[in-house]
Parts: C-alpha cells; sequence; structure tokens
C-alpha cells in the first residue's frame, strides 16, 4: 500500500508543474530561528502565519512572510536592536523567499572567491527559476561524566541541501554520520531499550559507543494555492511546548505523506506514516527482518480570534505487521469511526490543544490527549486502568521583568499509567524502540523551567530546569509505567494512580552558552547536574563546536 502511496504522489510530482505554485522547504527543529519565532508571535499576537507554527519543522515561505510583517512594524513592535539583527540573519538563512532572484548578500571575506559567498550558505545559487543551498553539517564535542574514566564524545558530520526549482518544486536533504559515546546514565538508556533517541538502526562503536546514520529527505509539491503536499522520510513536532503529548521529533525519523490545507482561518493536516515496530537485536550482522506498522494523524487548528489559536488531534496505530488499513486513508477527520468500522482493534487517541498571545509579552498554552477515558470511573476514583490521559500546561514570558531578550519559559506535563500502550504491542504509540510523543512515556508528573538570555547578537545562554516524579513497575509486574509492554499483563483492574506502586524522583539541571562566531557555526560549552531516585549526583559537561546541526541534548 505504500508503495501505491508512492507512486500516486510521483505522479502528482511531474503533474503539478503544469498547474501548481511555488512549494516551502522547512526549517528544522534545534534551529535558532525558533528563539526569534517564539518572540515574534508573541510580539505580533495575531499575525496569521506564526500562529499556525504548532507544526514542526517550520515553513519557510510563511517564516519569511512573517519576518517582513516585522520589519515594517518594528517600531509599533517595540523590537530590541537583538530582534532586528536576528530578522536579519534570518534572512540570510532563507535566501529563496527574501531574496527571490536577487544577489546574494555579499560576505565580507569569502572562501576563494567561491564559497560562503553570502553569510549563511557554503554554496548558494539564487536565480529567479532556481534556488540551491549545500551546507556542511558538522558537530564536535568532547565529554567528561564523573560516572566514567573514559572521555565521552559526538562526532557527526554530514551535507544539507535544499533547493527550490522553477517556482513549482521544492525538496531538501540532510545526512549524517554519528560516532557516540554518551554519558553513563544515557548509555545505560540506550542498551536497555536497544535504541540511540533519535535515530534508527545503530552499531555498537568500541564497546561504550555507538555508530549510527540519520538521512532525511522530503520533497514537496503544491498543487493548488491552498494546499501543500509533501512526501519523504523525517520527524515532526506537533506543539507550542518544549514537549509535546501528540507527537514529537525525539524519535527516529520515518517515512509519511503529508496533506496541508490552509484556507481562511483554518489549517488542516493530515499524515500517513510507516513505523518500526519494537524488536531485538540478535547480534551484529544477525538481525532479525524489520517488519512495518502504519499511523495516520489529523490535526485540525483553527485561529479565531487572531490571539487564540485552538487546535484538534486525532491519530491511530494499525496493530497489524506489514499490512496498511485502507480504511485510514481517509483525509478527513474521524478515525475513531474508521477504527470501529474495522473492528476497534487499533490503538486510538484523540485531543485538543490552544495557545492564546497575551499583552504582547506572555503565550499560554496547553494540551489534553485521550488516549482512553471512562467519566463514570473517573468519578469512582479507583484508579481504573484505562483512564489514560495526558495533560500540558505551560506558559511563556519574553522580556521578563522589562530585561530586553530574557525569556522564560514554565510547563507540566502528566501522563497517567498506562498511557499511549496497547494490548497489542505492535500498536503502541512508539517508533523504532523509542516513544512516539513524551521521551518518559507514562505514570509521569514533569515540570520544566527554562530561561533563554541572548545577551549580545552572537551571546546565546540558556539554563534548563527539568524535574519528574514516575512511577517504578516491582517484582516485574506490569504498573503502566513502560509503553512497550501488553497493557493486558496489568496485576489488577483498579488501584492505578501516578507513581503506583513506587515512586521515584529525578532532576536534571542544565547550562549552556554559545558564542557565534560566523553565521551557524557556534562555540559552546554546557555543564548538567542529574540525579536518578537514590542514586549519587551525576554531572557531566562538554565542549565543542556546531555547524548547521541542531544541539545534541540528554534531558530525559
Amino acid at each position: 500500500m505504500m508503495q501505491i502511496i508512492k507512486t500516486f504522489l510521483l505522479s502528482l510530482l511531474f503533474i503539478s508543474p503544469y498547474f501548481g505554485n511555488a512549494q516551502s522547504s522547512l526549517f528544522q527543529q534545534g534551529s535558532k530561528e525558533y528563539i526569534l519565532l517564539d518572540r515574534l508571535e508573541i510580539k505580533m499576537q495575531t499575525d496569521s502565519n506564526l500562529n499556525f507554527s504548532a507544526f514542526k519543522p517550520y515553513n519557510r515561505q510563511w517564516w519569511a512572510a512573517a519576518l517582513e510583517a516585522a520589519s515594517v512594524n518594528k517600531g509599533a513592535l517595540r523590537l530590541s536592536k537583538i530582534d532586528l539583527y536576528n530578522i536579519d540573519r534570518s534572512k540570510l538563512n532563507n535566501l529563496e523567499w527574501t531574496s527571490r532572484g536577487q544577489s546574494l548578500v555579499q560576505s565580507k571575506r569569502p572562501l576563494w572567491n567561491t564559497f560562503y559567498k553570502d553569510p549563511a550558505n557554503f554554496v548558494a545559487v539564487n536565480q529567479k527559476d532556481f534556488f540551491l543551498s549545500i551546507n556542511p553539517v558538522l558537530q564536535l564535542q568532547g565529554m567528561s561524566d564523573n560516572n566514567s574514566s573514559q572521555v565521552h564524545y559526538l562526532n557527526s558530520r554530514g551535507v544539507a541541501v535544499r533547493s527550490l526549482i522553477g517556482n513549482r518544486i521544492g525538496f531538501q536533504a540532510y545526512v549524517t554520520e554519528n560516532l557516540e559515546r554518551p554519558p553513563v546514565f544515557a548509555q545505560n538508556q540506550f542498551d536497555r531499550y536497544r535504541a540511540v533517541p533519535g535515530a534508527g538502526l545503530y552499531k555498537r562503536y568500541r564497546e561504550t559507543g555507538y555508530d549510527h546514520m540519520d538521512a532525511r529527505g522530503s520533497i514537496y509539491i503544491k498543487p493548488t494555492k491552498f494546499l501543500d503536499i509533501q512526501m519523504g522520510h523525517d520527524k515532526i513536532f506537533l506543539g507550542n511546548g518544549y514537549r509535546s503529548l501528540f507527537i514529537s521529533d525525539q524519535s527516529a525519523s520515518h517515512a509519511y505523506l503529508n496533506f496541508n490545507l490552509r484556507a481562511w482561518k483554518f489549517n488542516y493536516m493530515s499524515r500517513v506514516m510507516e513505523l518500526q515496530p519494537q524488536y531485538t537485536r540478535r547480534g551484529l550482522g544477525d538481525d532479525t527482518l524489520l517488519w512495518k506498522k502504519y499511523a495516520t494523524i489529523h490535526y485540525l487548528s483553527f485561529n479565531a480570534p487572531k490571539w487564540l489559536t485552538i487546535g484538534l488531534f486525532e491519530g491511530v496505530v494499525y496493530g497489524r505487521q506489514n499490512r496498511f488499513e485502507v480504511n485510514y486513508l481517509n483525509p478527513v477527520i474521524f478515525l475513531r469511526a474508521a477504527e470501529l468500522n474495522v473492528g476497534s482493534p487499533d490503538n486510538s487517541f484523540i485531543g485538543f490543544d490552544f495557545k492564546a498571545n497575551v499583552a504582547k509579552r506572555v503565550q499560554v498554552y496547553g494540551q489534553v490527549m485521550l488516549d482512553e477515558f471512562y467519566t463514570k470511573f473517573i468519578r469512582d476514583r479507583n484508579g481504573w486502568w484505562g483512564n489514560k490521559w495526558a495533560f500540558q500546561g505551560g506558559m511563556k514570558y519574553i522580556d521578563a521583568f522589562g530585561v530586553e531578550n530574557l525569556d522564560l519559559q514554565l510547563e507540566a506535563n502528566w501522563i497517567r499509567p498506562f498511557t499511549y500502550s496497547h494490548f497489542d504491542t505492535v500498536a503502541n504509540y512508539t517508533h523504532y524502540n523509542q516513544a512516539l510523543a513524551h521521551p518518559l512515556q507514562s505514570n509521569v508528573k514533569e515540570y520544566i523551567a527554562i530561561a533563554k538570555f541572548q545577551p549580545a547578537p552572537k551571546w546565546y545562554m540558556q539554563l534548563k530546569g527539568i524535574y519528574w516524579k514516575n512511577g517504578e513497575d516491582v517484582n516485574g509486574e506490569n504498573y503502566g509505567n513502560t509503553i512497550f509492554r501488553d497493557s493486558d499483563s496489568r496485576p489488577m483492574q483498579e488501584g492505578f494512580f501516578f507513581f503506583t506502586p513506587k515512586m521515584k524522583t529525578n532532576f536534571n539541571l542544565n547550562y549552556w552558552m554559545a558564542f557565534e562566531p560566523m553565521e551557524n557555526l557556534f562555540l559552546e560549552a554546557s555543564f548538567t547536574a542529574r540525579q536518578s531516585g537514590g542514586e549519587g549526583l551525576n554531572y557531566f559537561g562538554s565542549v565543542g563546536l556546531r555547524l548547521n546541526m541542531q544541539r545534541r541534548e540528554y534531558d530525559y
């Protein structure tokens, strides 16, 4: 079935140049531009482009329009000098939309008069009917961990390419090869779940290291003014917070077909995904065949009044190995009805989210996700296992206490036991041995505080604290803490409350500082203090450089 979908989209690809419009590539999670995006969304308050920013990676064409609107209204928005600097630099990183067909912004010192002719791109061609950007990708980190005498490291090398052709087709590709020896606690997590967060298949490297490749690519077409179609292999994040309870980008990339319809005050997204069930590696060169499973998600958001955006989410994971369910191809919302039509064997979810921009200083946001929910058992307060839900509430406060470019964020995430799990372990909400939504899985209450500060144009600082409590299984019994387990293996029907049967308290405190000597090149250092349960204090630090790549974090 996925082959049919791919053939269908390729047919559209060849037809669409005759009736299409330009389509935009996306800028990935972890980009420095998301700091500016959060600030402009709150300051502008009613911008129709930015208010649909819950879907990430974000659309470059929409972003360029928001940058232009901010530049025109900079006085009324009371933008700081650093905001104006960041807007100018962001325009350099989106030349296909901010200077279409114009001469490139010239670097003061291009390399051999060939490379870095503009400050943001190693190689760039910007003509009326053709844009091409090619950039190296690099992240080198050295780390020290008080629980290990070894040197820990991250060594990532690769390339990022994006293009817009003939005002009709857009595409992008991102490939990195990664060698990683993470902190000891992360090694234990990798080995426990047989997965490297954010990566797919991996190999062990020198006993305590991990070798994995990250290959992403997408192609974009626009058959009509209102409809975007994308196909590729990538990851997404759906939400306004630091975490997402719907779907996040902390798991491996997946193959997908994505439709996005934007009209009037509505934005509607329908996505079909090919996922990977959990598996067991039997040994190097002796892996089992990796079967496939599938999922469909829909997300409808409505921006009215303009300062308030509300969204409806639904998703279903098909619990039948290597067989696609045709009923879920319908892009119209109400997957639950389709699931009932096939006998209700699958893992379905519904959700609601909102964000409100207030007084051009504050954004309040939240998510509610329902896996299963019966009001009768809620009223009984007996801890019935099937009351599976998750809640998020958060707030962003920019230019906090009158300090320019000091931004604060507070967030809480509560996830009930057994949420995201299923009686069919193929249909749990996971991909490549990793949770598709929250990395802490379920039976957890998490609290996050983040302070971001940009004291000067090229300097970045962040202090992030995460405190969480989670339940722990005892005696091998399933109390709903690990979403990979069969939910029917629970020892009882009732008595499942938060942290049942044993509570574990954890915190992770991280300070990060970076200097950007040239565009998208960061010299950075970080320090983390972490404690989990009754274990001793673990601390580790890192120094390194990063070019055109998202920062690797260990915050779970």
